[in-house]
């Protein structure tokens, strides 16, 4: 069982203040499931793009053969391996960024990965995979390790919403045996802007 959560409500930093460190020190698949329907926020400038949270892949640490962490330890892991409520952000096909967030007490080395997001406010380009929406958010490398408790990026609880979550194995890693087959990627069901049913 994960933590139990310690704060002013279950429903951490409402509106527009972002989510208390202790959403994310708990079980990750508890907190992939608790990201659908929040809102990420970038503030760049003098732009606050801001989109729902509608896909997302739990990564459950070095045991969890499809987890960067599984291969220990390393320059490019040392984000994961910290404290939670920090993004995780790295490049794929050394062309796209993804981001993650950091769940679990330090050291655990799990996060989540956002697979897709449904656009909300000043998000234009294509949001639907996780090297769109980094691109459509205005999310790089420079935000790797970024505390997602700070003011230019993190996610809010827009407030109550009753979804229906549907679960599905992880996309792109076949590589990983009988990880691959594990159903840790979650979905609104319904939802347009989905990666992949």
């Amino acid at each position: 069982m994960g933590k139990e959560i310690k704060g002013d409500s279950p429903h951490f930093g409402k509106g527009d203040s972002p989510l208390f460190r202790g959403f994310y020190d708990r079980d990750t698949i508890e907190v992939a499931h608790d990201l659908l329907g929040k809102h990420l926020v970038h503030v760049d400038g003098d732009v606050r793009r801001v989109a729902r949270i509608v896909e997302v892949e739990a990564y459950l640490g070095p045991h969890d053969l499809a987890a960067h962490s599984s291969k220990g330890l390393t320059p490019r892991t040392r984000v994961m391996f910290g404290p939670p409520g920090h993004a995780y952000v790295y490049l794929i096909y050394g062309m796209h960024w993804c981001v993650n967030v950091v769940t679990q007490e330090e050291g655990h080395a799990s996060a989540v990965l956002l697979r897709a997001l449904e656009p909300v406010r000043n998000v234009t380009l294509r949001t639907q995979g996780p090297g769109l929406l980094t691109k459509a958010m205005g999310i790089d490398g420079r935000l790797n390790g970024h505390d997602l408790l700070s003011r230019d990026l993190h996610i809010v609880d827009p407030g109550p919403e009753k979804i229906s979550i549907v679960r599905r194995p992880r996309i792109g890693v076949d590589y990983a045996g009988h990880w691959a087959k594990r159903l840790l990627r979650f979905y609104i069901r319904g939802n347009a802007y989905v990666s992949r049913p």
